[in-house]
């Protein structure tokens, strides 16, 4: 896999499959524990949140949102939680790709960095929580 480090060395942007591709390998460097209770999570690569994400959140702009997890954490499922979906994950290529230009960020880490706290929203943890789980992951 192609790693995405900084803005100046590529000719093209990097793609959907290209981001999806990071962001699974992401989701590899994961302590176990957690890939084991996440493995249900899916996860999607989109150009930007629809419509009704956007009025939801009350976003000025599609570009305002770079990760999204859509689901019920596992702290607050109970034994008889009947699901009628599985949790999602959503990455969004276009406002992903304006961030990484815009800071020069590493793209590899940028996109470990929001799967670490979609995922984190699954488990139901502190910002703190996911900050040790990203030390960890890296």
């Amino acid at each position: 896999m192609a790693s995405f480090l900084r803005t100046d060395r590529h000719s093209t942007p990097p793609s959907l499959a290209d981001i999806e591709a990071i962001a699974e390998e992401a989701f590899q460097g994961l302590p176990e524990v957690l890939k084991r209770f996440a493995s249900n999570v899916a996860l999607h690569i989109e150009e930007f949140p629809d419509d009704e994400t956007v009025e939801e959140m009350g976003l000025e702009s599609a570009f305002d949102l770079m990760g999204l997890y859509r689901g019920v954490s596992l702290g607050d499922k109970s034994v008889t939680h009947m699901p009628t979906d599985v949790d999602h994950i959503f990455l969004y290529r276009r406002p992903l790709l304006d961030y990484w230009c815009e800071t020069g960020e590493d793209l590899t880490r940028l996109v470990r960095h929001l799967m670490v706290h979609e995922i984190g929203h699954h488990f139901g943890f502190s910002d703190e929580d996911m900050e040790k789980i990203e030390e960890s992951a890296g």
